[in-house]
């Protein structure tokens, strides 16, 4: 007898792509490498020397499961001071095994077999997968480039049930790279409102977002902090992503629950990587500001250049570090496309596929790579298009 497991859930493309490239290494070719969501800087100095200091000082046991005091804190801190959300860091903040764990511990923990949720399509892949799971029932709604990757409400409208409990929100976007605009999310909040849904905010990129685009969290406005569970983390605002420190903030009762099942499924978070994400928020954020500007540079950059081939184009991204390309001008599926491009061309990409299939026909590429790679690689996308226009 199968199960679940077997039947309903893939393997990461993503990661099907990396161990493909990794293959073709092996034989010595040199591929660019553009498929791998992660700022390509080490972790900043101070938050590594802070990581070292809690290990000489002995701090390498259990930490409570909702994670240490002291960075239960600063987040809640952080929210205070800059978006003036109030959060008891006792029991109003959870500290989890990155974002990853965090979206795991919110759908499972405060849903239940048979409820329905309404999820971004395309979108990062775990919020379609992780609803089954618990026997409940991911629901997609549209992202369209043609809508500028934005949701729909009317769509909304016509998808949500009685069973719909929660609603999804990635802002700012993977894959797209969209922000969601005030005037956007006051629409969403209104629907969840009136529909009287929990709204699970993924907001992992909220620092890096390219000006004059301003990020904005749908907690902040008037009614929603008490039905929004933000989930967010250290990966790619401070370079941590193997540090593995995540985190979930929202009131009492959304919280407990997920703590109850992170107890379990985890016990706590790696001790002294928590010390070093409490440097993270309370020391200098220099490093950040230095690689937001140079991921500006290179957005500006690899932008320019794909939206200038022909058979090719991208909307212009808001925050992240990804573009997602369009590639049915050549006649081809995001799959056909990334394929092509690994095994001729040396070039490393996720196809659109992989996020859901509002993705059909789309490349998604991540900038995080540098500058003498995107210059390599926006010449070998052109002789790409060039080829296999029709």
């Amino acid at each position: 007898m199968e199960s679940l497991i077997s039947t309903r859930m893939p393997y990461s493309k993503i990661r099907q792509m990396m161990d493909a490239a990794t293959k073709i290494e092996e034989s010595g070719t040199h591929l660019i490498h553009l498929e791998i969501g992660r700022p390509d800087f080490n972790t900043p100095d101070n938050i590594i020397q802070a990581a070292i200091d809690a290990l000489k000082a002995g701090k390498v046991h259990y930490t409570a499961n909702a994670g240490i005091i002291e960075l239960r804190k600063v987040i809640a801190q952080k929210y205070l001071s800059r978006h003036r959300l109030a959060y008891d860091p006792a029991t109003e903040v959870l500290v989890t095994n990155g974002v990853a764990e965090a979206i795991y511990l919110a759908i499972r923990s405060l849903l239940n077999p048979g409820d329905q949720v309404l999820i971004p399509n395309p979108t990062w892949i775990n919020y379609e997968i992780v609803p089954l799971t618990g026997f409940i029932e991911p629901v997609s709604y549209s992202l369209n480039e043609g809508n500028g990757f934005a949701p729909d409400v009317d769509e909304l409208e016509r998808l949500v049930t009685p069973r719909t409990r929660m609603l999804v929100l990635v802002n700012p976007s993977n894959p797209t790279g969209k922000l969601l605009s005030l005037d956007q999310l006051h629409n969403l909040a209104n629907f969840a409102k009136k529909h009287n849904l929990i709204v699970a905010s993924d907001e992992v990129y909220e620092d890096i977002v390219y000006a004059p685009a301003e990020f904005n969290s749908i907690a902040t406005l008037p009614d929603m902090q008490n039905r929004t569970v933000i989930l967010n983390g250290f990966s790619k605002s401070y370079s941590m992503t193997g540090w593995r420190i995540g985190y979930a903030i929202g009131k009492r009762e959304f919280i407990n629950p997920m703590l109850r099942l992170h107890q379990y499924a985890l016990t706590s978070v790696n001790s002294f990587a928590q010390w070093g994400a409490v440097e993270a928020l309370e020391g200098t954020q220099e490093p950040l500001k230095m690689m937001l500007a140079e991921f500006t540079r290179r957005k500006d950059f690899i932008y320019d250049r794909i939206s200038h081939i022909d058979g090719l184009s991208c909307s212009k991204p808001e925050g992240a570090f990804y573009l997602f390309i369009n590639v049915k001008g050549l006649g081809l599926s995001g799959h056909e496309a990334a394929d092509i491009l690994l095994k001729e061309y040396g070039v490393v990409t996720v196809p659109g596929e992989s996020f859901g299939s509002q993705g059909a026909g789309y490349l998604r590429i991540s900038y995080a790579s540098s500058m003498e790679d995107l210059i390599e690689a926006g010449n070998k996308f052109e002789q790409f298009a060039q080829t296999y226009k029709k």
